[in-house]
């Protein structure tokens, strides 16, 4: 046999692999060498196939690795976005009573009508009997600026008498225009009934509604670890299965549900206390979310979601996860300080002391402010406009709910958007987002 037949044979049964094996990995190259050329070895080509081999694995793994991130994302992102419930019926309803509506003052400010529903029903249930109907048990004005430096929270009370106008109810009949108490409008006629009697009100245009129930306030706390609130002396209700300490503290679940609905173990029981401290709680709870310690941690960050989606209901404008994600956006950009929340101006009804009446002109002139996006400015009880009533933190359990700032007086002249230069409104009395919960620096 000659040496070439013999090295063919040899390379085609190479030591420790089976006949062709290492051949058909890294076949033996028989061109001619160019002039002064050098064959590359066997063992350089097997290493260089092995690398190959490495890297298209990882690829592989990469792409499955990308994918599966990808379709979790995915799938997250459709389960948040199918929590949100739709509420259609009151556009339609509204959309009947167009004309009697107030038209916007300033373009791209934005008003959103926050609507905490006392429904008993589904999951709600533990928190009483059902009766059929519900009623606003809280409503909130939240008003962005066009420049989203600053957002103003105003507390409309459940027990202040209201012009509500004639609604149009479920089943096609039409409730009759009454003088009565203002949350009385969500029974008649639902969210379109509530943004009715607030136009009619404010002369504010509602641009959204978001309507909230008990076990999603209830979880959107638990998600972000719980909330600082501050109380002067120890409250036990019995009722409400309420038991807190004196002093500095965080609550969750049902404590924190029980903190905000509570009304007869805090001060004199009244509703103008209760809404103190729901703006106290409002503003710990922004401020915890708008942390770090829940904004970069994505476990607490999807859990709130989860929360907040699964207990809204909201109108066509808000009703997915990209249009709430971009209402977040814009609150986690408006600073603290510039978040103020309050009550409107309020006395005891003629009529009735256990009810409410708007006082005027302090009311209309903070209507104005809002309708023409001027900042609102709040102080203390002892600075607040006349007819807001000031109530102590020993009374009402609420802790700091009121910031000293210097407030000119008289309003602007012209709506003006709040990017102009433009004038403050009288200090109210209530709190901002930047306020220690305790009252202390």
């Amino acid at each position: 046999m000659s040496a070439d037949v013999s090295r063919r044979a040899d390379a085609g049964n190479g030591a420790g692999g089976e006949p062709g094996e290492e051949q058909a990995a890294a076949p033996e190259d028989r061109s001619p060498l160019p002039p002064g050329g050098t064959r590359i070895p066997q063992s350089v080509l097997r290493r260089r196939a092995l690398r190959r081999r490495a890297a298209k694995i990882v690829a592989i793994g990469t792409a499955v690795l990308v994918a599966t991130a990808g379709g979790a994302a995915y799938l997250a992102y459709q389960k948040l976005d199918s929590n949100i419930k739709t509420d259609e019926s009151t556009a339609r309803m509204l959309g009947g009573y167009e004309s009697q509506r107030p038209t916007p003052v300033v373009e791209k400010a934005l008003n959103i009508l926050l609507i905490g529903s006392d429904d008993r029903s589904g999951s709600n249930r533990k928190y009483g009997a059902s009766e059929g109907s519900q009623r606003s048990d809280t409503t909130i004005l939240l008003h962005l600026t066009a420049d989203r430096r600053s957002a103003t929270a105003m507390s409309i009370p459940r027990d202040l008498m209201a012009d509500i106008p004639a609604c149009r109810q479920k089943n096609g009949s039409e409730t009759r225009a009454q003088h009565a108490q203002f949350n009385w409008a969500f029974q008649f006629g639902g969210a379109a009934c509530t943004i009715r009697t607030v136009e009619n009100m404010t002369d504010v245009r509602i641009d959204h509604h978001l309507i909230v129930d008990f076990t999603g306030f209830k979880q959107m706390v638990n998600a972000v670890g719980g909330v600082e609130v501050c109380l002067p002396k120890p409250v036990t209700d019995r009722d409400a299965k309420l038991d807190l300490p004196a002093g500095r503290q965080t609550v969750r679940g049902e404590d924190a549900l029980a903190f905000v609905r509570a009304r007869h173990s805090f001060g004199d029981g009244s509703d103008t206390q209760r809404m103190g401290r729901q703006q106290q709680f409002m503003a710990s709870l922004l401020k915890k979310v708008k942390s770090n310690g829940v904004l970069l941690n994505p476990t607490k960050l999807y859990s709130l979601m989860d929360a907040a989606t699964s207990s809204l209901t909201a109108d066509a404008g808000l009703n997915s996860l990209d249009e709430l994600y971009g209402l977040a956006r814009t609150l986690q950009k408006t600073p603290t300080k510039g978040v103020v929340f309050l009550t409107v101006p309020r006395e005891p009804y003629v009529n009735d002391p256990n009810r409410d009446q708007l006082v005027q002109p302090e009311a209309a002139e903070l209507f104005a402010a809002l309708r023409e996006d001027r900042p609102v400015k709040v102080a203390s009880s002892a600075h607040s406009r006349p007819g807001s009533p000031s109530g102590t933190a020993s009374d009402s359990g609420a802790g700091a709910m009121s910031q000293d700032t210097a407030a000119p007086h008289g309003p602007s002249p012209d709506p003006t958007p709040s990017t102009s230069p433009s004038v403050a409104t009288p200090g109210y009395e209530g709190t901002t987002a930047n306020s220690d919960i305790c009252g202390t620096s």
